[in-house]
């Protein structure tokens, strides 16, 4: 276990450092779009709170999957305010992290949002706003916990990991993936090492991890000793949906899923532009559609 988890930190250690560029072949085009053009839901994209994923940046392909089922995307930049979220469907935030975090992915990982930002956000929420909310691995997942505590779930600030340690981990019907909810008709889904955590009370899973799993709470990213905190993936999930007074919310612990990069020298597809991850296409529109009642 210890050279597994050494050979995985150095390598990707030398992966954060590779460029990671949106794909621009990706270009997906829908018969059976939600809507018209341009005639769909607001979704708004969030940009204030150091984002790791951006509209027209890594999430690009999430832009155009968007678009292509008729939905409006825009941007967010200002601190999350009641009357401004009156004006919004759906509400992403994908990768947030505290400025201290920026350039330092190493503990602490204060939460990306005021108390409040989270106030606000769970009230629009209960009166009917639409929330999806993306944590990755550390320091990710710790800069949404707090948001994610709001909703009730108790997230880990960890790196999720499945023996034998993959670049990638597919979820299959009865192998993790409950086709339910926003993955209604599913049969595969793929995401990319992310984070995970425990479920709200009255959430339904949608991504379940097993003891096949391990959650490593490093102090610094893709650093890994015997002394790297660790847990069972037992009773954990990387992906879950709650319905909160009048409205909705998805809570995913990887975000690349719904992206379409290039990742390295090599120019690696990384997300939906995967070919073993074309599920992930039907899960964000089905994610969009559970979100605004479609």
């Amino acid at each position: 276990m210890r050279t597994s988890l050494v050979l995985l930190g150095l390598l990707n250690a030398c992966g954060l450092g590779a460029q990671q560029v949106a794909d621009p072949g990706f270009r997906p085009v829908f018969s059976d779009a939600a809507f018209p053009p341009g005639k769909g839901a607001v979704v708004v994209i969030d940009e204030a709170h150091g984002n790791f994923h951006t509209r027209d940046g890594r999430y690009q392909g999430f832009t155009r999957v968007a678009e292509a089922d008729g939905h409006r995307v825009r941007t967010w930049d200002t601190a999350f305010d009641p009357e401004a979220l009156n004006a919004v469907d759906v509400l992403v935030i994908a990768n947030a992290l505290h400025p201290s975090n920026a350039e330092q992915w190493a503990l602490p990982t204060p939460s990306a949002f005021t108390a409040a930002e989270v106030s606000a956000v769970r009230k629009w929420v209960e009166d009917g706003g639409a929330l999806l909310l993306l944590a990755d691995h550390m320091p990710f997942a710790g800069a949404a916990s707090e948001l994610a505590e709001a909703f009730s779930f108790a997230v880990s600030n960890c790196f999720a990991l499945r023996e034998p340690q993959r670049p990638m981990d597919l979820f299959a019907i009865g192998e993790g993936l409950v086709a339910e909810g926003p993955a209604a008709g599913l049969d595969t889904v793929v995401t990319f090492t992310g984070s995970a955590f425990r479920l709200a009370p009255d959430a339904q899973p949608l991504l379940e991890l097993g003891p096949a799993w391990t959650l490593l709470e490093p102090d610094t990213a893709w650093r890994f000793s015997d002394g790297t905190r660790r847990r069972t993936g037992e009773g954990w999930v990387q992906g879950a949906y709650l319905e909160v007074g009048r409205g909705r919310m998805v809570l995913l612990g990887e975000a690349a899923m719904f992206s379409a990069q290039l990742a390295g020298p090599e120019r690696q597809p990384v997300g939906m532009n995967h070919p073993q991850a074309r599920g992930n296409v039907a899960l964000l529109r089905g994610t969009l559609r559970w979100l605004t009642r479609r």
